[in-house]
């Protein structure tokens, strides 16, 4: 007994001591870094900002063979304020512009996969540029200090993501048992469960190595890439960010040539002085890699063909913001700039040409192979003006005005145009209500149709796979929540499958919806609906025709039985996408391993972020399995055929989980020989070198450390046809899933050999009949609660358009349709596809008239296209006549020409009656429209009187540029008025009722336009005025606009004042619009003059207008306009004709011209004789005698050019010497005498233009 004792003490020594991996002797078991939050968000953040998921240790005690280990577990609680700690970041940069604003956008951060192909390869930084540059970052403190440590990897996939995280770390120590952490304080492990975790019998043979980057140790930040697909190279990038100037102070560059054994430094390649930014790599070719230089000290890209072995340089004159790669060439590429410019390279960077400015972020999209017909076209979405922009489309080196294609008729919404498979989507707010258009085969835009009532809010296009649209909605009772509808193949009419999705926003305001496509099987997919107030899992094997909830699984990690029944419990899984490439995220599926799915999630009544563990379903969720009592990250190695867990922690770790029997056994291993602070694990499970490599850091301060893992030595061979086994995709035990009963293969559990790259995971497919189960309910039908599909309330059925306008019958929809990529075959008599029906002879019903964009105005030159629907007696003799408005009237046979609209253009502005008519030998139908045709209005011009009578109308008139119809809107807003008095005509009269100084402002509205213009218009009981020209020369420096014509009014009233000293508030000059240049000069009574001494005022008026007239007529008013530029003011007169011609001929018109003038003499003198008798003549008489008045020839403008220089202001009569003259020439009869009049009538309107 005793010699067994000391051998068995000894064998038991000899297992717990002595190493089994001779590279590594300590057996430490501590976790590493991770974020525990959810969605992974990475930011560049103080720390007390974030919030963090806390976690609480838990020790127990276990017995296991006489020996005790101590094991805590890992619990969660609710978010709780942050506080420093060894917490981690992961940061994605954010990709501006695909945020989801209100409108039509792809949902990123949506369970459903975006294949690479479909979305290109977009990247940015994290000051808002896209990146497929995913950074890892870990934050810590050290001794009161923050300190940050960051891995970035390079990947081809579109990034529109910015997510932060950490977590606080708690200290625990772990043991695994069949690869979970046990939290039951009794547990008693079977023999073979025993063996199945012992070190020394299970730990399978994996080759490592380390590397530490030397020299590195301050940089916080580092991009890592490798190419897989077989390449042996890495490269790593590591920057020091500095946070305080927000910008890379420092870089290196590293690469490896032997699958991360080794790496050398390429500094001196790059540039000593060159600070590296970004890398980016081609996704057609990965040898081809391109790297920016940091902006602030030079704006330059490096080129490499070759995988980072050598570089070429060449400097460019913006700074680039993003990429997106082409998906088939491998040197095109457009790169987007800081000033919103978008430009494309033709030959991977080394020169680049502007394609178009003013384009949204994010909203540019390279051609769809096989739909656009040039590979080198590019869509854009570019900005118009504030929430308004235009869909081009154009080749990327030939973007020139001419060239450019505007596929939409009309404006769009910023931020909404999604170029996605053969689909094109778009958004059109108008009056708070957003309508949806979508382009299908790139053929023209249609709206989208969903159920009348649904009303969207929001729009988020999830997924286009397969040719269906899976949108989420958010409806106009929805507020958190969202509900997810399928289209047709043509994304045009759209059923709901799903009501109240989950969904969450991210960090910069995009849309999270638990939405996950199965990878691997057709039709099945997740998601978790809001049900009473609870969040639930829910899954369809049928694109979304059914759902149900999630059994769970009969035992726990521990064998214990559950009691979990459906449906008031069930199991609940986390759907949220990975954000991180180095982690898995919460749940994972691979199309090359169909049928089995890893998830994070809880057993319960509903999904919580508490007592979570992993959980495996191998059988296409039908039933599952618990793993782990932890979250861990998981991966699938060789394609598929193997499994590998990583503990999701904040603390140090050097151990790894694998299994070769989809998750029943697991084996540990320590990958370092010492506890590893783990940033990010990079593998390519595609590829067969077999290779994982981990990095991080052994503590806060130290390098970056590279770990190699070479997990070939898990196989002994080649998986061979015996190695492989079979399985019945099923739900529930049918076997008919999709409309087809399908047979995959996969290897045998526990068989260690390798799966070859290319088996064929589908080992037989064969259809079934068509039963309900296929169908769905068609457009405008709703399921009711016995499973049938019945009209909605909304709609009626035999209504429903139908086409007979290219044959003699129609398909009648049954109120239902077979679900897209089903596959089941149609047995004997089918009551749920649509029936085939004679056309019968119908009278037109239903016409209806509308605007493609249902809009009822359109600028003028636009094309406008009309959109023609008939509800009844639609047929091939039903012809369609369309009649503008214009004078243009079109007659199409039949309605089916008439699909694609009805387009025509408008010249002129106006509110055009547009009408439509249907007819056939059994009645006509009608419908109407008013269309109203715009066009922006350019400027306009106010044409009123300076000055007014009081209590007279005053006529005012608005010029508009360029001439309207119609359609504008007049604003007349008065003095001190509070409401405007509003006209359609742009011409009123007003009588001004208070004296002075009266403000009048017209406001033009046209569309959302309004234009303004004011004047001020002097109002008073009299006044006189006289009619003033220029000189030629003040013609040719005349610009025609207000300020000038102010300009030179006031100089000339400056002159005039000091010619005659009459002050200036008396006097106001007015030039009238266009040429030739004219003036008025208006002569107003003295402000301080009594109503009392109206008369004398009035004399004073008169005597002031001689004293200009005599001015004017000898050219004594002028001014300087420029140097040796004179001009001569005069008084706009009629010249008599001459009298006597010199020329014979006209002898005869000289006569009557004589006699014309002796008729009007004697007729003059008759009425002055005889003026007292005739009552309608009223000549205004004064004591002064009675004289002809005579006849002042005009100056002769040549004499009064050839004496200008002579004629001084200090020659010019004062005021006084002028009264004296006037009054003497009063007293002689009086010269100017009755030249003017005083004015008690309204002034005429201006002249307008």
């Amino acid at each position: 007994m005793g010699l067994w004792a000391f051998w068995s003490f000894s064998l038991l020594a000899f297992v717990l001591l002595y190493p089994f991996h001779p590279k590594f002797v300590a057996q430490a078991e501590i976790t590493f870094s991770r974020t525990i939050d959810r969605f992974y968000r990475l930011e560049v953040t103080p720390l007390e900002t974030r919030a963090t998921r806390k976690s609480t240790e838990i020790k127990v005690s276990l017995k296991v063979d006489n020996s005790t280990k101590v094991f805590s577990a890992f619990e969660t609680e609710a978010l709780g304020p942050s506080k420093p700690n060894n917490g981690q970041q992961v940061d994605n940069a954010t990709q501006s512009g695909n945020e989801a604003p209100i409108g039509i956008k792809p949902n990123y951060h949506s369970g459903v996969q975006i294949p690479d192909k479909k979305y290109g390869n977009i990247f940015e930084d994290n000051q808002g540029r896209a990146t497929a540059n995913m950074m890892l970052e870990d934050t810590f403190s050290v001794r009161g200090k923050k300190a940050k440590r960051s891995v970035v990897a390079t990947h081809s996939e579109n990034v529109d993501r910015s997510i932060s995280g950490e977590a606080q770390s708690r200290e625990r120590f772990v043991e695994t048992v069949q690869g979970v952490s046990n939290t039951r304080a009794e547990y008693r492990r079977t023999g073979e469960e025993a063996r199945g975790s012992n070190p020394k019998q299970s730990e399978p043979h994996l080759d490592t190595s380390t590397f530490a980057l030397s020299g590195d140790s301050a940089h916080n930040q580092a991009m890592v890439y490798w190419s897989g697909h077989n390449s042996s190279v890495i490269l790593i990038l590591t920057k020091l960010y500095d946070f305080n100037l927000g910008a890379v102070t420092e870089s290196s560059l590293w690469r490896s040539t032997d699958y991360g054994s080794t790496y050398i430094k390429l500094n001196n390649k790059v540039g000593s002085r060159t600070v590296l930014s970004y890398l980016y790599v081609c996704p057609t070719n990965k040898q081809k890699i391109m790297m920016l230089s940091d902006p602030e000290v030079e704006s330059a890209v490096l080129i490499s063909s070759d995988e980072g072995a050598s570089f070429e340089k060449h400097t460019i004159n913006f700074n680039i913001l993003s990429l997106l790669f082409h998906p088939a060439q491998e040197n095109w590429m457009l790169a987007y700039s800081h000033d919103s410019k978008l430009y494309s390279s033709m030959d991977f960077g080394r020169k680049w040409q502007l394609v178009h400015d003013n384009v949204m972020p994010g909203r540019f999209y390279w051609a769809v192979m096989g739909l656009d017909k040039e590979t080198d076209v590019v869509h854009i979405e570019t900005r118009i003006a504030e929430g308004r922009a235009q869909y081009v489309k154009c080749r990327a080196q030939r973007c020139t005005e001419g060239n450019r294609q505007y596929l939409f008729p009309g404006y769009v919404d910023t931020n909404s145009l999604v170029v996605q498979d053969e689909y094109v989507f778009t958004q059109v707010t108008k009056s708070g209500r957003a309508s949806y258009f979508v382009s299908y085969m790139r053929e023209s835009f249609k709206r989208m149709k969903l159920p009348k009532y649904c009303l969207p809010k929001d729009m988020h296009i999830i997924s286009t796979d397969e040719k269906q649209v899976f949108a989420a909605v958010q409806e106009w009772n929805q507020n958190n929540t969202y509900s997810l509808y399928i289209s047709d193949s043509p994304g045009v009419y759209f059923i709901l499958s799903l009501e109240n999705l989950r969904t969450s926003r991210g960090p910069a305001g995009n849309l999270l919806v638990d939405f996950y496509k199965v990878e691997g099987i057709n039709g099945m997919y997740l998601a978790n609906k809001l049900v009473d107030n609870h969040i639930k899992t829910f899954i369809t094997y049928n694109k979304g025709q059914t759902w149900a909830l999630l059994p769970a699984p009969a035992t726990d990690v521990t064998g214990n039985n559950l009691h979990c029944i459906l449906p008031f419990c069930s199991l609940h899984l986390h759907l949220e996408m990975s954000e991180n490439p180095y982690t898995s995220g919460p749940i994972t599926s691979k199309k090359s391993v169909p049928g089995i799915i890893v998830a994070t999630g809880n057993i319960g009544t509903e999904l919580s972020s508490t007592n979570l563990g992993m959980f495996i379903t191998s059988d296409a969720g039908n039933s599952w399995r618990q793993i782990f009592n932890e979250e861990h990250n998981i991966w699938f190695l060789d394609n598929g055929g193997a499994l590998v867990a990583v503990l999701h922690t904040v603390k140090q770790t050097r151990h790894l989980w694998i299994s070769l029997d989809e998750g029943k056994k697991w084996d540990r291993h320590s990958f370092s020989s010492a506890p590893l602070y783990v940033d990010g694990v990079l593998m390519e499970p595609e590829s067969d070198n077999h290779i994982i490599t981990f990095f991080g850091h052994f503590s806060h301060r130290s390098e970056w450390q590279l770990i190699k893992i070479d997990y070939k030595g898990l196989f002994s061979r080649r998986c061979m046809d015996g190695d492989y086994q079979t399985w019945y995709l099923h739900n529930k035990e049918e076997l008919c899933v999709m409309g087809e009963k399908q047979i995959y293969m996969k290897r045998r559990p526990g068989n260690r050999c390798m799966l070859a790259q290319d088996y064929s995971r589908i080992y037989s497919s064969e259809p079934c009949v068509c039963t309900a189960y296929d169908f769905e309910c068609d457009y405008g039908w709703e399921r009711q609660a016995d499973g049938k599909c019945s009209p909605a309330f909304w709609f009626n059925p035999n209504g429903a358009f139908k086409s007979c306008s290219t044959s003699q019958s129609f398909l009648n929809s049954t109120g239902y349709r077979k679900v897209l990529s089903n596959n089941c075959k149609e047995g004997g008599r089918n009551v749920y596809s649509p029936r085939k029906e004679p056309c019968r002879p119908r009278a037109p019903r239903g016409l209806r008239l509308s605007t493609s964009q249902g809009e009822l105005s359109a600028a003028v030159g636009s094309n406008v296209t009309f959109m023609v629907y008939l509800d009844y007696g639609d047929s091939q003799r039903t012809s369609i006549q369309l009649d503008f408005g214009d004078g243009i009237k079109i007659t199409y046979s039949n309605l089916s020409r008439t699909d694609d609209g009805i387009k025509h253009i408008y010249r002129t502005t106006g509110i055009y009656r547009v009408r439509a008519s249907a007819e056939n030998n059994q009645g006509s139908d009608s419908s109407t429209l008013f269309l109203h045709i715009t066009s922006p209005v350019e400027r306009i011009y106010l044409s009123a009187p300076i000055v007014a009578i009081r209590g007279k109308e005053a006529n005012l008139t608005v010029v508009v540029w360029p001439g309207h119809t119609r359609t504008l809107t007049f604003f007349w807003w008065f003095d001190n008025s509070s409401e405007p008095i509003i006209t359609l005509e742009g011409t009123i009269s007003y009588t001004f009722q208070k004296g002075g100084k009266n403000k009048v402002t017209v406001q033009v509205a046209s569309a959302s336009t309004v234009m303004q213009d004011s004047k001020v218009i002097t109002v008073k009981e009299f006044f006189r005025s006289l009619l003033l020209s220029f000189s030629p020369a003040l013609d040719e420096h005349n610009p025609d606009i207000p300020e000038w014509r102010e300009d030179i009014g006031r100089v000339v009233r400056t002159a005039l004042s000091q010619v005659s000293g009459v002050q200036e508030d008396q006097l106001l000059v007015s030039l009238y619009p266009g040429l030739p240049t004219t003036a008025e000069l208006f002569i107003l009574p003295d402000e301080h003059t009594s109503s009392e001494h109206k008369r004398r005022s009035e004399e004073a008026l008169e005597a002031i207008s001689d004293i200009f007239v005599t001015a004017l007529n000898q050219g004594l008013i002028q001014f300087e306009l420029k140097a040796d530029i004179r001009i001569i003011v005069y008084m706009t007169q009629q010249t008599l004709a001459p009298l006597v011609d010199s020329n014979t001929i006209h002898s005869g018109s000289a006569m009557l011209m004589l006699l014309s003038v002796v008729f009007v003499g004697l007729a003059a003198f008759f009425i002055y004789k005889f003026k007292r008798k005739i009552p309608w003549i009223h000549v205004q008489t004064e004591d002064s005698h009675e004289k002809e008045p005579e006849v002042i020839s005009t100056v002769d403008q040549n004499d009064t050019m050839s004496n200008m220089s002579k004629v001084k202001l200090s020659d010019f009569p004062s005021q006084k010497e002028l009264m004296e003259n006037e009054l003497e020439a009063r007293n002689r009869g009086g010269i100017g005498r009755n030249l003017e009049r005083i004015v008690t009538r309204e002034f005429p309107n201006c002249t307008n233009v």
